[in-house]
């Protein structure tokens, strides 16, 4: 099953998707928010289409670890998110996903105009490939195990 990757703002929210394995994550679109009913629609209409069995929300903690009013936000959003969605909804610390972003945009040389029109949907693919990459990928571990130490 694949996992959804969120970058959730006031005004947009990025999406990615995971393969099928959990191993990488791609970029699939940014919402426009209108309201929280539209909003949720078009989440559950995303779900549904691509076969998400959980979604990841990035949580933007303050560098301290604390939690502004921005996290409180997000809390709110994704309790209701898995309500609506019958779906387990996960917070991943996003600290730097948008900063980092903007850099890998930057490097691309992208204009100020199409950076903004992206970085949300690259910042929800940094918040799930981290995620992703914290995950237990047993056959992975299995398979180097089985190969054992080469000569």
């Amino acid at each position: 099953m694949k996992i959804l990757g969120l970058d959730v703002g006031d005004k947009r929210i990025g999406i990615a998707v995971s393969d099928e394995l959990g191993y990488t994550a791609q970029g699939i679109t940014v919402l426009h928010r209108k309201d929280l009913a539209d909003d949720l629609s078009e989440l559950k209409g995303l779900v549904a289409a691509h076969g998400v069995s959980e979604v990841v929300v990035g949580f933007p903690k303050n560098m301290d670890g604390s939690l502004g009013a921005g996290a409180q936000k997000v809390m709110a959003f994704a309790k209701t998110m898995e309500e609506s969605l019958s779906v387990p909804v996960i917070l991943w610390d996003e600290r730097w996903t948008t900063v980092e972003a903007s850099r890998v945009l930057l490097k691309a040389d992208l204009s100020r105009k199409k950076r903004k029109k992206v970085v949300d949907k690259v910042a929800a693919v940094l918040i799930l490939q981290g995620y992703l990459d914290s995950l237990d990928h047993g056959e992975k571990e299995k398979h180097e195990k089985d190969e054992g130490p080469s000569d």
